[in-house]
């Protein structure tokens, strides 16, 4: 599990994040989807839908990754996992919250404080 989370740590340091959705912004197409927490991707990635690798940034001054939100979407008819940089877990909540008030399934995986 550490090679995991390890190599997601990598990924999430080596590429820059660019946030596209500010905290409390709206969605381009949904104008009731009030971002809670910065939204962006990592440049020079590819994720599943050949966008860069979703990111949610919080408040952590650590930016490692300290989850990850596996969403399944029935309108786009796909799934992601999208990361979850320096987030604390009341921010991770309100992540798993809002995806899964907007229409998409959505489970968060929080990083295990503790390594075998």
């Amino acid at each position: 599990m550490t090679l995991f989370w390890n190599a997601l740590d990598a990924l999430a340091q080596a590429h820059q994040i660019v946030i596209d959705r500010p905290a409390g912004s709206t969605h381009p197409r949904q104008p009731g989807m009030v971002y809670p927490l910065d939204y962006g991707y990592l440049v020079g990635t590819t994720a599943g839908d050949g966008d860069g690798i979703d990111a949610w940034v919080g408040s952590l001054a650590d930016r490692a990754v300290t989850g990850i939100a596996c969403t399944a979407d029935m309108h786009k008819r796909d799934v992601e996992i999208k990361l979850l940089v320096g987030c604390t877990a009341e921010e991770m909540a309100a992540i798993q919250s809002f995806l899964n008030s907007h229409g998409l399934g959505c489970v968060v995986i929080s990083r295990p404080a503790r390594f075998p």
